[in-house]
Order: structure tokens, then sequence, then C-alpha cells
């Protein structure tokens, strides 16, 4: 009998083996954890991050984009929900919330940090921890909390520029990050089980994601090259093409006349090195002239709008070409409107990403290094943010008026909460209302009694806040006066 139990038992063992055998690979284009999934060369690696760097820093198209991003973000305010509705629940968000302002750095920094990953695809954070036991002459180990539990000290960046390899299982699972900072350019290795990971995306589940300016970096190119050109054309044509004559007798073409080869050399020189500044001027001997040859009639292509036509291909790659509107003189408000709101959702996606990498990563761990004070929680607190913009006032008052006047939403306390918050009004007080109450909205607000009269048939208050029934009801027949109920059940009612 136990022997065909225990043999019953070995075989569902086996059978749960064998479906929870990962069988395939991702595919992932790596070698020896260093990746090589894309296909131009020069934006693999850290060749790449090179690349994104020079555009965030160098371009004005790119700048105010990622200028406009942070603002933005900035501007958002973030709170913990609790995972469930108990006391402990309460208390675990409230502690969140109380470690995220009880870092060495500020949560706007950290944020600020974060938002790297938009530009170069990915940032790896380190979780350092700390026991919260007050004033400390360490900032790093400094609380404003006593209670002894364990909190985050500071969440930094580890760099992208420091990456020297992705440390992987032979399941293609992620153990870690290996960097090779300076000064010492020593290796070291960051277990993701104390770090977060923030990516834009994952293709193949690549650690590194995606840069958002990865669509803009052809357009980029072209742009900066077109600057150059033209920089140099304006040069060229401000100074003029300096030309130096020499002597017949002179045979600077003679590569046999050492001395006239000589001479030659500089005087190449000479005329590449001629720019209208505070040091221009030559000196030849007079068998010698030197003049500016000027460019006449204009040139067969407007470099201007090349260079705008890219810029506006460099927003468009990101939803922001709305920062264009208006610099040519054309462009409606509502056209503004719409693309000012497509590139806020943008934004509320980044934001997603950053809260749902700390509710998977950084809160339950933390929440389990004080698991035994914390182990009546449903479920583990909810990193949220609020909306990127700013409600439209207008808007949000007609479609309430309409709603509430069609029946369609019943004014509560927490519809009074959500338009307090929307129009940055002060919060409700707990003292007490002293308003008097009116009959007529009290009668609009959906109550199961009032639930009920709809089913049966209309009913309307008078100014005294007498209720009367519609006259035929919901079947037609004659409703009695007002104040006298047909039978025992309504008098209840």
């Amino acid at each position: 009998m136990h022997s065909a139990k225990r043999t019953t038992g070995d075989q569902a063992d086996k059978e749960v083996r064998t479906i929870a055998k990962e069988y395939g690979r991702i595919g992932q284009r790596r070698w020896e954890g260093v990746f090589s999934e894309e296909f131009l060369p020069e934006l693999n690696g850290l060749k790449g991050i090179k690349v994104y760097k020079e555009m965030a820093s160098n371009d004005d198209t790119v700048g105010s984009i990622l200028f406009a991003i942070k603002m933005l973000i900035r501007h958002v305010t973030w709170s913990v929900e609790p995972g469930g509705s108990g006391s402990k629940d309460e208390e675990a968000a409230e502690f969140i919330e109380g470690c995220m302002d009880d870092m060495a750095n500020t949560w706007t920094d950290t944020i600020s940090e974060i938002l790297s990953f938009l530009t170069y695809g990915w940032s790896y954070h380190e979780i350092c921890y700390k026991r919260r036991n007050g004033k400390n002459r360490n900032r790093e180990l400094n609380s404003k909390y006593t209670d002894g539990l364990i909190g985050w000290s500071k969440l930094p960046i580890r760099s992208q520029d420091t990456l020297y390899r992705w440390e992987y299982d032979e399941n293609d699972n992620l153990i870690g990050m290996t960097q090779q900072p300076p000064p010492s350019y020593e290796l070291l290795t960051i277990p993701i089980t104390k770090a977060m990971l923030f990516r834009t995306e994952s293709s193949k589940d690549n650690p590194e994601g995606r840069s958002i300016l990865r669509n803009a970096y052809r357009s980029w190119y072209f742009k900066r090259r077109m600057q150059e050109i033209e920089a140099i054309g304006i040069e060229r044509d401000l100074a003029g093409l300096p030309i130096i004559y020499v002597p017949d007798e002179l045979q600077i073409f003679d590569e046999d006349d050492k001395e006239a080869q000589k001479i030659y050399a500089a005087l190449v020189t000479m005329v590449k090195n001629i720019r209208r500044n505070e040091f221009e001027g030559l000196v030849l001997p007079s068998s010698y002239k030197a003049e500016l040859l000027s460019s006449g009639g204009s040139r067969q292509f407007d470099t201007s709008g090349v260079i705008t036509r890219y810029s506006t291909a460099i927003a468009q790659t990101v939803m922001a070409d709305f920062i264009q509107l208006g610099h040519e003189a054309v462009g409606s408000f509502a056209l503004s409107s719409d693309k000012t709101q497509m590139f806020g959702m943008a934004i509320s996606s980044f934001l997603d990403i950053i809260c749902e990498t700390f509710n998977n990563q950084a809160i339950p761990a933390l929440i389990d290094l004080n698991g035994s004070h914390f182990a009546g929680i449903e479920d583990y607190p909810i990193l949220t943010h609020a909306d990127v913009s700013d409600r439209n006032l207008t808007e949000l008052s007609t479609f309430l008026k309409d709603m509430v006047t069609t029946g369609i939403i019943i004014p509560d306390e927490q519809l009074e909460d959500y338009v307090r918050e929307s129009a940055n009004l002060p919060e409700r007080t707990d003292l007490p209302d002293i308003r008097e109450e009116d009959p007529i909205r009290q009668e609009a607000r959906r109550t199961p009694q009032n639930d009920q009269r709809r089913s049966s048939g209309s009913s309307t208050v008078d100014s005294e806040g007498n209720e009367e029934e519609a006259e035929g009801g919901a079947g037609g027949a004659p409703k009695d006066k007002p104040g006298k109920p047909k039978n025992d059940m309504e008098d209840d009612i």
C-alpha cells in the first residue's frame, strides 16, 4: 500500500519536473557578458554610450527634449499605497514613504539619476541599506527615525560608462553587473538581488534596453554634419578664399627642387591658417601677392531648412515635435494640445516603468528584511505617481456637471477629494459640517431606498423636502396624495 503511494508520488514529481523544465534559450547575442544586438557598430557597447552622451549633451533639440521630460517629472507627486486594508498595511506604506525621504540623497536627485535610462536605454542602481537608529555622524547612516528598522541608505547609480560585462547563469538568468569604475579601475560585481535595473523596453531580455534617442541617431548624424559644413561655408564667405601668388621663376611644383618644396609647404600652411580674428595678417616678400577671393551669388541649397528638417525629425522620434510649433509661425493650438497630450502619455509610461521596478525589486526586498515587523500585511506596498500634467479644470468641471446632471455620477466624499486634488485645493477638514442639507441633492444621492423607488417609479421632492410620487407611477396607476402611504410596507420605506 505504502509502496504504491510512493510510486504514485514519484511519478507526479517527475511529471512536474518535466513540465517545469526549460528546453529552449532566449537567443541573446552576447559573448562573455558583452552584448552585440545593435547592427550599427558605432552604437554597440561603450561606443554607443559615448554617442548617446554626445547627443544628449551637445545637440540643442535632444537637450530640450530631455530637459522637458526631466522638468515635467520633477513636477510629479509620488505616493505609496498600502497593499491591504489592515493597520499593518497602512504602517508598511508609511514606512516606505519615510524611507524615500530618509536617504543620503534626496528623492528628487535619485529620480534624476534614474532618468538616465532614457538616454542610454538602461540604468543600474545598487540598493544600500542602513539601520534607522537616529542621528549619526556618518551622513549615509544618519536617520530621522529611531525605530531600529532597516531602511534605504541610498540608491546610487552604477554609471553606464563603467560597464565591463553582465553576469549570467547557465539558464540565461541575469545575476549581476560587473563594472570597472575610476579611479581604481578594479572589477566590482553588484548582484541583481541587491540592485534595481531600469530599462525603457525589453527585447530578448537584454538588460541594456533601448535608448529613446536610437531612432534619432540618423537625423542627428546628418544634422551635425550639415551644421559643420554650414559653419565652414559661412566662415569662408565672410573671410573669402585666401590665395597666394608666387613669382613665376619659383617652381613650387618641381619635386626635385628641395628649396622650392619647403617654400611651397610653408605657403600652404599659411593659407590654411588664415582666419578673421585679432591675429590676422600676412608677411610676404614684395614679389609675392595675396588676396581673398569672394564667392559670388547664393548657394544652391538652403542649409537652414535642411537643419530644421532634421531637428523636427529628431523631435518626432519621441513625440516631442510640439516644441517646433510656433517657430515657423505655423501650428494651431488644438494641434499643439493633442501633441502635448501624447507626449504626456509617453512620459507617464516611463513613470510606470520606474514604479514597476520599485514594486518588483526594491520594496519587497526591504519589507522582507523587516519581515517580523510587517508579518501581518496582506501584500507589499505599491509606489504610484500622479498625472504628469495638470487637469484642464474647465473640461473637468463641464464633464462632472454633465455626469451629475444626468445622474450617471452621484457626488460623494471620494469625488470631492479628487476634485480638490485636481484643482490644488485644500483637503477636507475634520471640523463639523455646518452646512444645511439640501433635500433635493440628498434625494439625488443614490441609496438602496432611492434605487428601489426608481425601479418602481419616479419621484420628486417639493420645496419643503416632502417626497411626491409622479402621477401614473411605473404602471400608470394613480398615486395617493403625499404623506398618506398606501400600505404598511410603503410606510416603512
